[in-house]
C-alpha cells in the first residue's frame, strides 16, 4: 500500500539468468572442439598427396578418434559429476588444442594414429554431446529440450567456422597451417571457461533456470525432484566406478539397447560417412574439394536450425516418433546421394544439404530426453553411454567406407547399407516403450 506523497520505487531490473551465460559459454567452448571434427574429410586428401597414404590409413586414425570420442563420454559425465565441469572441459580443450599442434610435426602413419587419434579422441571426447546434456540438466529446470538443441547446434557451429578456413589453407599455404588454426580456436576459449563456466547453480547462489523455490529445507539430499534427473543421487566419489554401475543398471532395460543401437546407426550415418567421407567421394566424382567443403559448411547452418527446432519439438512431442522420422528421412536422402553426386553442385545436391543438414544431429534431443525419462537422475550417464555407441558407429562406418573404397574404387555401396541401415533406426525408435521399472535402481532420499 503505497504512501500519499512518497515515490514509487522503480522497479528492479530484470538480470539475466546464470543459466543462460553457462549455456553461451559452453556453446562457445563446443564450438571450439568442432575444429577438429570437420577437418578429417578436409585434411584426408593433403595428407594422401604428401605421405602417400591410403585411404584406409588415414579412416583408421579418424576410426580411433570416433572410438575415443565415444568411450571417453560416460567416463567425462562421471568426471564432471566428481571434479566439476569447468575443470573437465578446460582439460579436453587443451587437449584437442595440443593434439591440433602436434599433428603439424607427423611424417609417419603411426604419429597421425597418435595425434588425430589419442590425443584429440580424447579431448574431444570429454567435450562430446553429453557434455550438452549435463549443462542442461544441471542448470536447467525447464526447457532442457532447447537448451540441448542450442547447445548440440554449436558442434555445427564450429563445422559452420572452421571448415570453409580449414578448406582454403589446406590448399594455400597447405594443411599444417589449417591444423594450428583448430589448435587456436580451440585453446581461445579455455580463458572464458575457466572464468564464466560455473559447475552448478549453487556456485552463484542461484537455483536452477525454471525452478522457483526448493519444495523441500536446502539440505542437498532433500532436493530430488521425482519427475527428472538431478545431479547427486547417491553417486560414488570415483568417476570410473560410477560410470560402470551406471551401465550395469542401465543394461538391464531393454530402453537402453534400443537408444544404444539407433544411436550406433546415427553415428555411422553422420560423423563416419558422410563428415568422414563425403568430400573425398564427392572429389572422386570431379567436385573441388573446396567447394565439397563449402557444401558441408551449409549442412552446418541448417544443422544449428534442425537441432534447435528438435529440441523446442522434444518439449512437446513424443520424443520416440521424433526419433523414427529423422533417421527415415535421413536413409532417404542417403538412398539418392550416389545419384546427386556430380563435377558441379546442381539443384537437387541444395535440397539434399539442406534436408541432411536439418537432420544432421536433430536425433540428439529426443535421445537425451528419453535418457532423463527413463533413468532420471542416472540420465546424463546414461545417454554418455548410449553416445559411445554412436561413436563405435561412425568408427566403423569411417573405417568400413574407407575399405569400400579402396576395394571398389567408390563408396555407392557405403551409402546403401547407411540408407538400410537408418530405416532399421527408425523402427527400432518408433517401437521404443515407456520403461516403468528404469527408475528404480535411482536411490531414494529420505528427509
Amino acid at each position: 500500500m503505497s504512501v500519499p506523497g512518497t515515490t514509487r520505487q522503480a522497479a528492479p531490473k530484470k538480470r539475466i539468468h546464470p543459466a543462460w551465460i553457462v549455456a553461451a559459454v559452453a556453446f562457445l567452448a563446443l564450438v571450439g572442439a568442432a575444429g577438429f571434427r570437420a577437418a578429417p574429410g578436409v585434411l584426408m586428401i593433403p595428407l594422401q598427396q604428401e605421405f602417400g597414404w591410403s585411404t584406409t590409413v588415414l579412416s583408421a586414425a579418424v576410426s580411433i578418434n570416433l572410438v575415443l570420442f565415444g568411450l571417453t563420454a560416460p567416463f567425462a559425465a562421471a568426471l564432471m559429476e566428481r571434479f566439476g565441469i569447468r575443470a573437465v572441459t578446460a582439460t579436453a580443450l587443451v587437449l584437442i588444442g595440443a593434439g591440433s599442434a602436434l599433428t603439424v610435426l607427423v611424417n609417419q602413419s603411426w604419429q597421425i594414429l597418435l595425434t588425430w587419434g589419442l590425443l584429440i579422441g580424447l579431448g574431444t571426447g570429454s567435450m562430446a554431446l553429453v557434455f550438452a546434456a549435463t549443462i542442461a540438466n544441471t542448470w536447467f529446470a525447464k526447457s532442457r529440450g532447447l537448451v540441448i538443441g542450442i547447445l548440440t547446434a554449436g558442434s555445427a557451429a564450429g563445422q559452420l567456422v572452421f571448415l570453409p578456413f580449414i578448406a582454403m589453407l589446406a590448399q594455400d599455404p597447405g594443411w599444417r597451417q589449417a591444423s594450428l588454426l583448430i589448435a587456436a580456436g580451440a585453446l581461445a576459449v579455455v580463458p572464458l571457461v575457466l572464468k564464466f563456466l560455473k559447475n552448478s547453480p549453487a556456485d552463484v547462489g542461484a537455483l536452477p533456470y525454471g525452478e522457483t523455490a526448493p519444495e523441500v529445507p536446502s539440505r542437498p539430499a532433500d532436493r530430488v525432484p521425482v519427475a527428472g534427473p538431478v545431479p547427486d543421487s547417491g553417486r560414488s566419489s570415483n568417476a570410473a566406478v560410477r560410470a560402470l554401475q551406471v551401465l550395469k543398471r542401465a543394461s538391464k532395460v531393454r530402453t537402453f539397447w534400443a537408444l544404444v543401437a539407433g544411436f550406433a546407426i546415427c553415428g555411422a550415418t553422420t560423423n563416419g560417412l558422410i563428415g568422414t567421407h563425403f568430400i573425398p567421394s564427392a572429389h572422386d566424382h570431379g567436385m573441388p574439394e573446396t567447394t565439397a567443403a563449402g557444401l558441408l559448411a551449409v549442412v552446418g547452418i541448417f544443422d544449428i536450425v534442425g537441432t534447435i527446432a528438435s529440441g523446442w519439438l522434444t518439449d512437446r512431442y513424443n520424443p520416440r516418433i521424433l526419433l523414427a522420422v529423422y533417421y527415415q528421412f535421413r536413409g532417404i536422402g542417403l538412398l539418392v546421394l550416389p545419384l546427386l553426386l556430380s563435377a558441379t553442385v546442381q539443384p537437387s545436391m541444395i535440397v539434399f544439404v539442406v534436408i541432411y543438414g536439418l537432420d544432421w544431429v536433430a536425433t540428439v534431443p529426443p535421445t537425451a530426453a528419453i535418457c532423463r525419462q527413463t533413468f532420471g537422475a542416472d540420465g546424463s550417464v546414461v545417454f554418455g553411454w548410449v553416445f559411445a555407441a554412436h561413436q563405435l558407429g561412425a568408427a566403423a562406418a569411417a573405417l568400413g567406407a574407407g575399405a569400400i573404397r579402396d576395394a571398389t574404387g567408390q563408396y555407392t555401396y557405403a551409402w546403401f547399407g547407411a540408407a538400410a541401415m537408418c530405416t532399421i533406426a527408425a523402427v527400432i525408435s518408433a517401437t521404443i516403450r515407456k520403461d516403468k521399472a528404469a527408475r528404480e535402481p535411482v536411490p531414494a532420499r529420505v528427509a
